[in-house]
């Protein structure tokens, strides 16, 4: 257990803290938690890359963490009555179909793609659309779908990765019926 997954533990910890945070309608400290959220995850990564502590536990615990505190914070928004349900199927279908996808995956052995620039600009979107929700700013909902819409085309993208980098990953394999020495 290193700082960046402790740090990346933290981040489970704080999603009860804002369910109950939020449930009492305390709103700005509620947004509070979800961005201590966001800077607990850009500071794991940032110690796990320069210290050398990058773990293949942090690589699947921190994006598992970011998804879940992502979807608690839309199960919240949207029963709340601050988004609407067609925001949040989408936001679902994309953040599921992500984690069952790279679950499934990680565990038939193949290899998964790191977060690129796309994946994490995508999550300051992300981000920034959730502060406009609690703000209640007059455009949230659009931007929001903007996001949404640029959200899917990172999820494309990291596909096209994930088939190059398994594609290449077979090739280096020998054949089935190579002899061994």
């Amino acid at each position: 257990m290193n700082l960046p997954n402790m740090l990346t533990s933290l981040r489970f910890v704080m999603i009860p803290f804002y369910v109950v945070v939020f449930a009492k309608g305390h709103l700005i400290p509620a947004f509070l938690v979800v961005a201590l959220a966001g800077v607990t995850d850009i500071l794991d990564g940032y110690i796990a890359r320069r210290s050398g502590q990058v773990t293949a536990v942090g690589m699947m615990l921190d994006p598992l963490a970011d998804k879940l505190m992502f979807i608690t914070v839309i199960v919240s928004l949207l029963l709340a009555g601050y988004i609407s349900w067609g925001a949040a199927g989408a936001i679902f279908l994309r953040d599921i179909g992500m984690i069952a996808g790279g679950l499934f995956f990680h565990f038939r052995g193949k290899k998964t793609v790191p977060a690129n620039w796309m994946g994490k600009l995508t999550t300051v979107l992300f981000y920034i659309g959730i502060m406009f929700v609690f703000f209640k700013a007059p455009f949230a909902e659009v931007y929001l779908w903007v996001v949404i819409a640029f959200s899917f085309v990172t999820s494309v993208m990291y596909i096209v990765l994930f088939q190059a980098l398994n594609k290449m990953k077979q090739a280096e394999l020998p054949p089935a019926d190579a002899p061994t020495l």
